[in-house]
């Protein structure tokens, strides 16, 4: 005779996340230095590797260096600043690098909101793309109008303006236009 014998398989029960108001996430996860970043996302804290790692810098260095190029041709004001603390849609964020007008510079030394309106993340072997899709929604929500995902392993980026989402190989063209006139780089420009 056989039997057949119930297994209640239950999962471990997950707890909510624990709310913490900003005054509590700044004093205890702002200032921090460790290898992570602390993002106050509706009203908890997310805490994940920084994603632009040593062997990534050069990155930054390439769109820097550009940049202060451009800058001193144009006169084009602001500058690109990496991990500035960034509310977008009441979420508090770090991108990678963003550009920031010397207006909006101005208005955070006086501890105002500001939403830079060109976003750029590094997207490493760490990301999960779950949580880089919903920055993406707190981008969105907060007008940023254009922003790259640099992917270096996959020697690509991905340019969105609003919706619409454009994939650069090698010599494709990659701009931030309108945001910052003239700030066009090759896929290659950006990786070398």
């Amino acid at each position: 005779m056989m039997t057949a014998t119930a297994f209640n398989q239950t999962t471990p029960s997950s707890k909510p996340p624990k709310t913490v108001g900003w005054t509590e996430f700044k004093r205890n996860y702002l200032l921090r230095e460790d290898r992570y970043k602390y993002e106050w996302v509706n009203g908890t804290v997310e805490k994940t590797l920084r994603s632009m790692d040593r062997t990534q810098i050069f990155i930054q260095n390439n769109l820097l260096n550009f940049f202060y190029q451009l800058k001193a041709t144009t006169g084009i004001s602001g500058n690109l600043i990496a991990e500035g603390d960034t509310f977008f849609a009441g979420n508090h964020r770090r991108p990678d690098m963003a550009y920031y007008t010397d207006d909006q510079i101005e208005t955070g030394r006086k501890d105002e909101e500001v939403s830079p309106a060109f976003v750029i993340g590094v997207i490493s072997n760490q990301d999960q793309m779950n949580k880089v899709h919903a920055k993406m929604k707190d981008y969105r929500a907060a007008n940023v109008q254009v922003i790259w995902h640099i992917f270096p392993k996959l020697e690509e980026v991905h340019v969105y303006h609003g919706k619409n989402m454009v994939v650069c190989l090698g010599d494709d063209i990659c701009s931030a236009q309108p945001v910052i006139a003239g700030f066009e780089m090759t896929v290659k420009d950006v990786l070398k």
